[in-house]
């Protein structure tokens, strides 16, 4: 064991060596690693720890092979920005479901580009305290460019000082491909944080997260009692369409998810119990009939006549 952990140690000095050598930064899981292993029983303390939470639903917590992870990248997915406040409010509940089950107290800190915030707003305050997170602990940055929302959230994750890093951008820019997905991948699990990506109106693209999650609004359930029973004519907690697009499963998984702000718990709507693949196009859209006598239609000729020719 001693002679392995001693070849571990030069091969980390090479590393970084080389990364001086060129100018570079020494990687995060490289430096991370070096310093476990600078200090004896913490590489094993760290493996002790649990790397996944789940959800306590045995279908969502098989396809994400235990859960959501707690050092990793995870992607939200919205298709148009009318979903917006859907996808942005199940990030707030996958927020407040950490918080409460692992970094109780820690901050939250929600990093948006220019264009997101301009679009889809900023966070409100009475909104995220409903959904279960106290707004006193939430963090705000509103870079001007992509590169420094990119460069905070590195720098978020390397300070261990937040229980969640939402980076909020909207569609697929071109400044953050595979390449940076993989290196805030990387970030994250060096730090133990989690990371969630939250893009509005955008498609699916190579990534290196986990998984991730297609939301759309669904309508909420009437309110239950104590007894169990439903209270009738009443609103009830939030409910989010979820597709499953990547994660162990092979065809993507739909399911309808409640989040109980009271419980600080996820729970399948409508008591099904199994999920049911996706079938034909994610978001298909609404149906509407061919229109037909229309007030701008073209109006039909009159009369027609046999004119000789004048010349």
């Amino acid at each position: 064991m001693a002679g392995n952990a001693a070849a571990r140690e030069r091969v980390f000095a090479l590393r970084e060596q080389i990364a001086r050598l060129e100018g570079k930064a020494l990687p995060g899981m490289v430096a991370a690693r070096h310093e476990d292993l600078a200090v004896p029983g913490r590489a094993d303390a760290k493996q002790a720890e649990p790397t996944r939470l789940g959800f306590d639903i045995p279908f969502l917590d098989e396809a994400l092979d235990g859960g959501l992870r707690l050092d990793g990248l995870s992607e939200i997915r919205s298709l148009t920005l009318y979903d917006a406040g859907a996808a942005s409010g199940f990030a707030v509940s996958l927020v407040a479901f950490i918080m409460t089950r692992k970094f109780s107290g820690a901050p939250l800190l929600w990093i948006a580009d220019g264009l997101s915030a301009c679009e889809s707003g900023v966070p409100y305050g009475g909104g995220i305290r409903q959904i279960g997170v106290d707004p006193r602990l939430v963090f705000q940055a509103s870079p001007r460019r992509l590169g420094d929302a990119l460069w905070i959230a590195e720098e978020a994750l390397a300070s261990k000082a937040f229980a969640a890093t939402i980076l909020e951008i909207h569609g697929n820019p071109k400044p953050f491909g595979l390449t940076e997905s993989r290196r805030l991948k990387l970030r994250a699990e060096a730090a133990g944080r989690p990371l969630l990506l939250l893009r509005h109106a955008g498609d699916e693209e190579a990534s290196s997260a986990s998984f991730r999650m297609l939301v759309e609004p669904a309508p909420a359930l009437e309110r239950r009692l104590a007894d169990g029973t439903m209270l009738g004519g009443s609103i009830g907690h939030p409910v989010f369409r979820i597709t499953l697009e990547k994660s162990r499963n092979p065809a993507p998984l739909s399911f309808l998810l409640e989040w109980n702000s009271h419980d600080r718990q996820f729970r399948l709507a409508g008591g099904a119990e199994n999920p049911r693949l996706r079938q034909g196009p994610a978001y298909p859209g609404p149906v509407f009939p061919a229109s037909f006598h229309r007030q701008d239609s073209a109006q039909a000729l009159g009369h027609v006549m046999a004119l000789e020719r004048a010349s």
